[in-house]
């Protein structure tokens, strides 16, 4: 039985009846999945595009039609883990923004939202984790060049949520975000996806204890 990538359903053979559009996305879909799940078992190098047919259910033809080569489909993937994982981060803060709209929001709260949907997503997803957080590094300049820009991504939500209004606020949270990023990449790296949780509550009190080091909500509170 051919094995099909765990969120993506496959679509049934034969005369489905299904817009042209609709079954290419499908086939872009679990593609997308098949590749970070084969990838979170044997990594970028050792994964290859037999792997990711068998996984995904769709011949090599389809595959090509889409994309130009292994390198191509990480790309793909890893823009869809990240608009994945930033997704996520919007809709909890987007929560909060409703529930206590205008100034009245407390934004540390808003971080701690932030850090809790981004350990759910990396709990939740571990293959997309591991994509774009450790595989990324193996595939070369361009997509570690991606990989720093969802960084700078990372250090403007912790700014806008802490206040950040200096250079030297702005280039903390820098460092904050790096070394977050350090920590989650080396539990994702040896398997320990349980054990990521654990870090959110000390580095909250971090930023608790912090003054006015990474902005001016923790004073202004």
């Amino acid at each position: 039985m051919t094995e099909v990538a765990g969120n993506a359903r496959q679509l049934p053979r034969g005369r489905h009846g299904l817009p042209r559009e609709q079954v290419v996305a499908s086939q872009r879909e679990r593609i997308l999945e098949a590749l970070a799940e084969a990838m979170a078992e044997n990594g970028y190098v050792n994964t290859s595009v037999a792997m990711i047919l068998k996984r995904a259910g769709v011949s090599r033809e389809t595959f090509y039609e889409q994309f130009r080569s292994k390198e191509d489909c990480f790309e793909a993937a890893y823009e869809h883990a990240v608009a994945g994982m930033l997704a996520r981060i919007d809709a909890a803060v987007g929560a909060e923004a409703e529930a206590v709209p205008g100034p009245e929001a407390n934004k540390t709260d808003r971080m701690r939202r932030i850090l809790d949907a981004y350990f759910e997503g990396l709990v939740v997803e571990p293959a997309h984790a591991r994509l774009f957080l450790v595989e990324v590094y193996a595939v070369g300049s361009k997509a570690i060049a991606g990989r720093a820009r969802l960084l700078e991504l990372f250090v403007g939500l912790i700014a806008e949520a802490l206040d950040a209004r200096t250079a030297a606020q702005r280039f903390a949270c820098q460092t904050f975000a790096a070394a977050v990023g350090a920590m989650v990449t080396g539990r994702i790296a040896v398997g320990d996806v349980e054990g990521l949780p654990a870090l959110k509550e000390p580095l909250l009190e971090l930023i608790a204890r912090s003054g006015d080091l990474y902005g001016e909500a923790m004073v202004a509170d």
